[in-house]
């Protein structure tokens, strides 16, 4: 069809065209380019982002999901070819950001920023009773983000907080810091975009307008700084920052991410299968209420304990236990309709 309507507007010269995974696998290994930029949603940027390391090819990361699921198979090959993989996603981005110039061992904590999404301003018992009263007012807002256009996956990630329980995974694999030295702060106006924590307790922080173009562009750039044309920060514009810790039960999906992040190994690909599978659920609308999706992701990784491995991880194993725990959202969604919130 593209190719018929490229003739049809006159072009002569006819690009190669490919699709589906196997298209997705191409373009990331496409000869001429040196940096790969994987901005694919979801798990579908693992393999695409593994063959472009296996070439040689430096990575500009802004799918957080391929080292969460693939941490144990991907490190060990970013080592092995020595390439960079460099964050570009908002967060990672300034993290990294602030550790220029911070020498070995100086980094002491990392302080993830969240704008803390739909339901920032409602209590855990408001939320709660809107879930039971009105899921289709929950629906409708869970997938409207105040801060940023981010897509519907990633909108409702925000909602639900899993996307900040994500980022604690990724920021782990990226930076080597322990699952006890990153917190998570709700930072409303997003223009405080991460800091660390350096040993002599001094906080770097990156601070920014809510735009993807920055940490995009330094992705590919570093580590030199380019001239663009951006808005620049005007801090009086903004007037006031402000910063809060997170309810976890309010937001259960943080300490399900936390404590996948702990057990490690394959229990990071279920977490986040079941996520994306629960996410993809709630926006077709098949019933599926919000407070289910945390109940579907801890449901399997209560049953992955079974199969759970963590020595000698295989890129096998972790498409074997994303599409475990796909299946096991499918399968176990009726069961959690209707059943009790859950609390953590």
């Amino acid at each position: 069809e593209l190719k018929t309507l490229l003739k049809e507007r006159g072009c002569t010269d006819m690009p190669e065209i490919v699709h589906g995974a196997e298209g997705i696998v191409e373009a990331a290994t496409v000869g001429s380019a040196d940096t790969v930029v994987t901005g694919i949603v979801g798990a579908a940027g693992l393999l695409p982002t593994i063959e472009a390391i296996k070439l040689g090819k430096d990575i500009a990361l802004a799918n957080k999901e391929t080292l969460i699921s693939g941490g144990p198979v991907i490190n060990p090959l970013v080592e092995k070819h020595g390439i960079n993989m460099l964050p570009a996603d908002s967060e990672h981005s300034a993290i990294f950001q602030c550790l220029q110039g911070v020498p070995p061992g100086g980094l002491r904590r990392v302080i993830l920023t969240a704008s803390g999404g739909a339901f920032r301003d409602f209590s855990k018992d408001e939320l709660f009773k809107m879930c039971e009263e009105d899921p289709r007012a929950v629906q409708k807002k869970a997938t409207t983000h105040p801060n940023w256009d981010m897509g519907a996956k990633i909108t409702l990630d925000s909602a639900t907080m899993m996307n900040k329980g994500l980022e604690v995974i990724e920021a782990h694999y990226l930076f080597g810091a322990s699952y006890e030295d990153i917190d998570i702060v709700i930072h409303p106006q997003s223009i405080v975009h991460s800091m660390v924590e350096t040993q002599d307790t001094s906080c770097i922080a990156q601070l920014g307008w809510a735009d993807m173009r920055l940490p995009i562009v330094y992705s590919v750039s570093w580590p030199h700084r380019l001239k663009m044309p951006y808005k620049p920060l005007n801090l009086a514009e903004i007037g006031s920052l402000t910063f809060k810790a997170p309810d976890t039960e309010k937001y259960p999906c943080i300490a399900l991410a936390y404590a996948a992040g702990k057990k490690g190994g394959t229990m990071t690909a279920v977490l986040n299968a079941a996520n994306e599978a629960a996410n993809e659920m709630f926006r077709e609308d098949v019933g599926l209420g919000f407070l289910d999706i945390p109940k579907l992701i801890e449901g399997a990784m209560e049953a992955h304990k079974e199969d759970f491995k963590v020595d000698d991880v295989t890129l096998d194993d972790i498409l074997s236990c994303d599409a475990w725990a796909r299946e096991y959202v499918a399968e176990n969604t009726k069961n959690v309709v209707r059943a009790p919130i859950l609390s953590t």
